[in-house]
């Protein structure tokens, strides 16, 4: 007799509930938009007008009629797509313009673009770094980062969050016959704090070690002009030596980006697996985010209405006695504690019209489960007092506050 052998399951154990999350109500994730409206606001199928504060759209630039207008015409010059990969026939005139525009707003001699940020950053990473090498990670870099590092051959070391003297035993205790790479975060993405740059700065010189920054966050949100974190803490244009962003946030596009001299880009256009064997980016993609540039450089204003919008919210819900963490920009986590009362406020959010998610764990820890708020440029005053006005009834009737 033939003994049957149990097949097992396709896929493992998911690490959120999402049955009884969708059971009770509390499932808010995958939710498509299906029109853009004025100020911020969105139309969400099943759910009809919402104030988006889920948005990385930081200066409120998606819909921007220079940037739609850019789009537009390279889809009448160039098509929808490209005839392949970079190196061989996708390389069209205007990759070679976004990447200059890149590195005149960057200040560096070249850039290159990837097709997502999550790809910068794996590509370049596991590229760059071989055995003997060390690359030094802060503990909360983007998962992006993270991968990079477990795929390149290098030793993978981490520092505790922002912590400088921890960074410089990490430093100090390195392979010395190897290259060292320090990586982090501008803005971390779940927290919004910002790292202290010019101490990483000085260590980097002091130790001879190498620096990655992922601005993904950080443009169009920090400085003056919203150039990112060197601007911010008034840094020289060679401070960072790998400077990463993306593409698809604060610009309305799709991508990623390093700028830097001339002979890491080189490296990087011949080397990095996923440029040599992804499809260049689509001539719309390219064309917007190259306008996005331009536009970021002509309405200054934008810049200066999402630092007061974020500072304004985050001063009213420390006021009313919730918990921001250490945030300084437009990221504002709102902390819960556990993942039900974080599930809990966020359908309170939306009952009432807000479009805001639960961060949950595994992505945070537990006991840090939040509402994870983006405020952009395109919010009015008025809409971020309700916003905060409802989070704090809420709140209160949860006992998070």
């Amino acid at each position: 007799m033939t003994k049957t052998i149990q097949r097992l399951p396709l896929t493992p154990p998911t690490k959120y509930d999402i049955d009884r999350y969708k059971k009770e109500g509390i499932y808010f994730y995958l939710e498509a938009t299906q029109e853009l409206l004025p100020n911020g606001h969105v139309n969400v199928v099943n759910h009809g007008e919402m104030i988006m504060l889920g948005s990385y759209s930081y200066l409120g630039l998606i819909g921007h009629p220079k940037i739609n207008a850019a789009a537009k015409a390279a889809v009448d010059q160039y098509g929808t797509g490209t005839h392949g990969v970079r190196l061989l026939a996708g390389s069209l005139v205007l990759h070679n313009e976004l990447e200059e525009r890149i590195a005149k707003f960057k200040k560096t001699d070249e850039a290159i673009v990837y097709s997502s940020g999550y790809v910068t950053n794996l590509a370049t990473i596991s590229s760059m770094l071989r055995k003997g090498d060390s690359v030094i990670s802060d503990k909360l870099n983007h998962a992006s980062i993270v991968d990079g590092c477990l795929l390149s051959q290098a030793k993978h070391i981490r520092f505790r969050h922002n912590d400088m003297d921890h960074l410089e035993r990490r430093l100090h205790g390195a392979n010395r016959d190897g290259r060292k790479l320090v990586i982090t975060d501008a803005v971390f993405s779940m927290d919004g704090d910002i790292i202290d740059l010019p101490s990483v700065v000085k260590l980097c010189k002091k130790y001879d070690a190498y620096l990655m920054v992922d601005e993904a966050h950080s443009i169009g949100v920090l400085g003056e002009t919203g150039h990112g974190i060197e601007e911010h803490f008034n840094l020289p244009p060679d401070a960072v030596d790998i400077k990463m962003g993306t593409l698809s946030k604060t610009i309305p596009s799709a991508g990623g980006y390093v700028a830097g001299n001339s002979d890491l880009i080189t490296f990087l256009k011949h080397e990095s697996r996923a440029f040599i064997f992804s499809a260049a980016l689509p001539p719309p993609s390219a064309a917007a985010a190259k306008a996005a540039f331009d536009v970021i450089e002509e309405e200054p204003w934008r810049v200066k209405k999402v630092q007061n919008n974020y500072k304004g919210f985050a001063n009213r819900m420390r006021g009313a006695g919730f918990d921001l963490l250490q945030t300084e920009t437009a990221v504002v986590p709102i902390v819960c504690g556990d993942v039900d009362s974080a599930l809990k406020l966020a359908s309170h959010c939306q009952n009432n019209g807000i479009f805001v998610q639960a961060i949950v764990s595994p992505v945070v820890a537990p006991h840090l489960s939040r509402l994870r708020v983006c405020v952009l440029a395109s919010h009015t005053e008025e809409d971020l007092n309700y916003c905060a006005d409802t989070m704090i009834e809420g709140g209160r009737a949860l006992g998070i506050i």
